[in-house]
């Protein structure tokens, strides 16, 4: 059971054998498994190819993704696209998906700020995200920036410790078994936004298309 005052969380709302992706999405459309239900206009799901080479993970869709309904179209999504291509990954060899299925956000007069999702959320939204692994087998997982990394790798996960470094996948550290994929890698990097954010951002946007690069040899080798 949930502590009190803790998100019910998601699995209730979790197929128990999903078939595909697209009965995933269906299901996650009705999931009230937190408080970011309400305010979001919708779920955004994951999309992309089944049998995704690469998936990459991040950490929650943004207001253009909420109005949406697809994950990284907004400003950071248009960004990250160019670093795909400009790693030279095939777009057809991607899927892409959040640690967290909804916007959360503040309004500040008619404008919604994005607000970073916390522990209790990322823990609430899990079960889509170890579901989506249960159907997905990729050669390599990116995560793009620490709430990600943290879902997928426990909350000691620091994205400077390890960016642009091929690992092991380990699973979740502190339940390896919600993760059950065998022969693959993980590489951890910035998250799109931050190269928006970031005082230099040629400087931010060629460390992530470098570290992307290392993700496209990898599938290549």
């Amino acid at each position: 059971m949930p502590r009190t005052g803790a998100p019910p969380g998601a699995q209730q709302w979790v197929p128990p054998h999903p078939d595909s992706i697209d009965e995933l999405k269906q299901a996650a459309a009705d999931c009230h498994g937190c408080e970011l239900r309400e305010p979001a206009t919708q779920t955004v799901f994951g999309r992309g190819a089944p049998n995704a080479k690469i998936v990459f993970v991040g950490e929650q869709p943004g207001d253009v993704e909420d109005q949406k309904g697809l994950p990284f179209v907004g400003p950071a999504g248009r960004l990250l696209r160019d670093a795909v291509d400009d790693a030279g990954i095939d777009p057809s060899d991607l899927y892409i998906t959040n640690a967290v299925k909804h916007f959360r956000f503040e309004l500040r007069g008619s404008r919604r700020i994005h607000q970073s999702p916390g522990p209790a959320h990322i823990t609430a939204c899990r079960p889509w995200l170890v579901a989506e692994f249960s159907l997905l087998k990729p050669e390599l997982v990116v995560i793009l920036g620490a709430t990600a990394g943290k879902a997928l790798l426990g909350p000691s996960f620091r994205v400077n410790r390890s960016r642009g470094q091929l690992m092991p996948w380990p699973g979740s550290a502190q339940h390896p078994e919600d993760f059950p994929v065998a022969d693959i890698k993980a590489l951890a990097t910035i998250h799109p936004s931050a190269v928006l954010r970031a005082d230099n951002r040629d400087i931010a946007y060629q460390g992530l298309v470098d570290d992307l690069k290392i993700a496209a040899e990898a599938v290549a080798a």
